[in-house]
């Protein structure tokens, strides 16, 4: 028990910037935890703080330290957290960001089954383009189009697949098929949230940069699918955003041979604090809807 506490006096200290600080979050005097971290700096025989009257840091030994034992008492409280829920059918709020046509062709349409699953949960549904931090928006989770630099994040993978470059049928009738990447600059193409600098698979198997203009700039997934089916331009977008108009016919992938991976639709969450099972219900859930509609 005393390593135990050795080990959580110095994670707060570690976090909170100094020892009356940590004392005061674990209800414990300052000179108690400044104990437990020297008998810990004995134990381990390194020094785990630079200790100054002004400030304190961690030692390079201490960083690499915290790291681990910080993940250890994120597992310990994820653990206990599971057990103590076990037996509870998930209940409460959880909010979430959605990009809209996420939201609106995969989420929305699965919510009764949700429901029926889990009536005790209530959904706050906020449709936003682009958010990639949950953190920092209030959400419980994300789901994120794009790559991740934040390490306070982790993701679950929902969907990848090709980034694909569609025309509708009567487009190609008047204006024909581009059969390069570079005869994108004879078309109108429609610009999305990404920009008008499309990606394609070069010819030496790198990356081959396009810049695309046209008539129609919109950061909105389901304006882009749907001017792209009257006819108005070519657009390009993550498979999923297309997966329905192209099993239908309405629209027509275009320089397949081209194609490169899209950036991953991901679950994003804060790494650093137990996942209620209100949470991972709805993780859960989006991660069962999304597959059954990728098949």
């Amino acid at each position: 028990m005393n390593r135990f506490q050795d080990i959580l006096s110095f994670v707060r200290v570690a976090e909170l910037g100094g020892f009356t600080a940590a004392a005061k979050a674990l209800s414990s005097s300052t000179s108690a935890v400044t104990k437990s971290v020297t008998r810990l700096e004995e134990g381990l025989g390194v020094q785990l703080l630079h200790r100054t009257t002004r400030r304190m840091h961690l030692t390079e030994y201490g960083a690499e330290y915290y790291e681990r034992c910080r993940q250890i008492l994120i597992d310990l409280d994820e653990a206990e957290g599971s057990i103590r829920e076990a037996n509870i059918a998930p209940s409460g709020q959880v909010r979430i960001a959605l990009p809209p046509s996420f939201g609106r062709m995969t989420v929305i349409p699965a919510l009764p089954e949700f429901y029926e699953r889990y009536p005790n949960v209530v959904l706050d549904l906020c449709l936003k383009s682009q958010t990639a931090n949950p953190i920092e928006g209030g959400f419980d989770l994300v789901v994120h189009s794009g790559r991740l630099a934040d390490s306070r994040l982790i993701n679950r993978i929902l969907v990848r697949g090709a980034q694909k470059t569609v025309a509708a049928p009567s487009y190609i009738e008047r204006y024909g098929k581009p059969e390069t990447p570079a005869d994108l600059d004879r078309h109108n193409c429609i610009v999305g949230a990404f920009g008008p600098n499309w990606h394609f698979r070069g010819v030496d198997g790198g990356d081959e940069v396009i810049r695309v203009s046209g008539c129609l700039t919109t950061d909105s997934g389901d304006i882009l699918r749907e001017a792209a089916m009257t006819g108005l331009g070519i657009s390009q977008a993550t498979w999923w955003l297309f997966r329905d108009e192209m099993r239908r016919g309405l629209l027509v992938p275009l320089l397949e041979e081209y194609e490169i991976e899209a950036d991953p639709i991901a679950i994003v969450f804060p790494a650093n604090r137990r996942t209620p099972a209100k949470v991972r219900a709805v993780v859960d859930f989006l991660l069962k809807i999304t597959r059954s509609s990728a098949a």
